[in-house]
């Protein structure tokens, strides 16, 4: 996923900042949603025959905020001890057995509701 070296290189560029002091969990946290409805806002007003056009247009903006959230999680990940390979590898597992292939393929049914018939 991400190599140790990125890694390295984004914890001391923070370090030579001082910055350490305003990533509480929460702040991370919070940006990380900011950073997020950001990548989001690139899309708004846009219909889905536009979207195709728009992301060929706007590619540097959204590589640009792709950037900040994949920044923002990594401070977090490494803040709070997090390895973010073992946490999506777990989360493949967890969704595994909610999405089971026979009961949600070519739907997107929430898992909650599978077994209702919607």
């Amino acid at each position: 996923m991400i190599s140790d070296n990125l890694l390295k290189e984004l914890v001391a560029f923070r370090h030579e900042r001082d910055w350490e002091q305003f990533h509480t969990t929460r702040n991370l946290a919070a940006a990380l949603c900011v950073e997020s409805a950001e990548l989001l806002d690139i899309f708004r007003w846009t219909n889905d025959a536009e979207i195709k056009s728009t992301a060929e247009q706007r590619r540097h903006d959204i590589e640009s905020e792709v950037a900040d959230v994949a920044i923002l999680l990594m401070y977090l990940c490494h803040d709070m001890n997090i390895k973010l390979e073992d946490a999506v590898r777990n989360k493949i597992e967890i969704n595994r057995n909610k999405y089971p292939v026979e009961k949600v393929k070519g739907i997107s049914t929430k898992y909650c509701n599978l077994d209702k018939g919607n």
